[in-house]
């Protein structure tokens, strides 16, 4: 099967002059187009969220994808030779016209795959560089990382109803069902009941060891 895929980005273009170039190329090459591919939208949206990853996902090993230049399958660098590699890997063939670049069972598609696996691993990399380096300087200007103390909003809410929330528990109201309700995990909700019972506890313990004394 023969894809052709056009892709402009934004509605206001036409696709006529894709078109009528893939046309005259195929032509050339006494090719035949079985499906024509077209969609109107930005080529920095995730190809999985495009018609064309739709596509590449029904094609099938020895298919051929023609489009008029790679920009047309991406935006950046990175994303193209995703789609290279992924069409690489399933043994699909792309051609692109104007860049005259062919990916076909050959050396040329097993070095875009490895020069995709070098670009993604630079791209963790620097990712993880620039990450670490941002914590170093906050934390070297002072700033507290992690979750600041103090209690959220939700145990805040917790506490302010829990004497409605003691009265259902103790009319045997399921612990999920009072978590749905005030909106909090029934795991947060056990830890509230176990120190309510500790703190009860302890009051207990104290107020008969005063007596003692």
């Amino acid at each position: 099967m023969i894809y052709a895929y056009i892709r402009v980005s934004t509605e206001l273009q036409n696709y006529g002059s894709q078109h009528f170039e893939i046309q005259n190329y195929c032509s050339a090459n006494g090719l035949s187009v079985d499906h024509w591919v077209k969609e109107s939208i930005s080529g920095t949206v995730k190809v999985e969220k495009r018609t064309l990853g739709k596509i590449i996902k029904k094609m099938h090993p020895g298919d051929r994808l023609i489009c008029t230049e790679l920009s047309r399958l991406g935006r950046n660098m990175l994303m193209v030779m995703s789609i290279l590699n992924t069409c690489s890997a399933k043994g699909i063939y792309i051609h692109s016209i104007k860049d005259n670049f062919d990916l076909s069972d050959n050396i040329n598609s097993k070095i875009i795959a490895f020069a995709f696996a070098l670009a993604a691993e630079i791209e963790r990399n620097l990712i993880s560089q620039r990450t670490k380096e941002a914590l170093a300087l906050k934390k070297a200007s002072g700033i507290r990382l992690g979750r600041p103390p103090g209690k959220s909003k939700k145990k805040e809410n917790t506490y302010k109803y829990w004497d409605t929330i003691n009265k259902k528990i103790s009319d045997g109201v399921p612990l999920v069902k009072i978590a749905k309700q005030y909106k909090i995990h029934r795991n947060t909700l056990r830890n509230y009941l176990n120190n309510n019972i500790l703190n009860n506890a302890e009051s207990y313990t104290d107020r008969h060891s005063s007596k003692h004394d």
